[in-house]
């Protein structure tokens, strides 16, 4: 099984920057893509940013605006997301994500809150 780890939230005030960290650790190779996704308080959980693990493409949520970037440390099997010109909107839970697709298989770490205000 796949195991994620998610570090990096906290309190950031308007316009600030904060980087997540998502350390994955078990079957590692089985690994195709891994990403982040948020959930606001009563909201639904969407997309942030996603890097598959065959070209590193990368794809993100429309909100993001150029402002989010993802990136791998494949020696550490890590990924990062590096906020900036952070928004009170984008205050949530951010999740990291894994998925395998020749046999699909989907696993959750248990999210770093990200909090954006003065």
């Amino acid at each position: 099984q796949v195991q994620l780890v998610e570090s990096g939230g906290g309190l950031v005030q308007p316009g600030g920057s904060l980087r997540l960290s998502c350390a994955a650790s078990g079957n590692i190779a089985s690994i195709d893509a891994m990403g982040w996704y948020r959930q606001a308080p009563g909201g639904e959980r969407e997309l942030v940013a996603a890097i598959t693990f065959l070209d590193e493409t990368a794809s993100y949520g429309y909100f993001v605006k150029d402002r989010f970037t993802i990136s791998r440390d494949k020696a550490k099997n890590t990924i990062y997301l590096q906020m900036n010109s952070l928004k009170p909107e984008d205050t949530a839970v951010y999740y990291c994500n894994a998925a395998g697709t020749f046999i699909p298989w989907e696993v959750w770490g248990q999210g770093t809150q990200v909090t954006v205000s003065s």
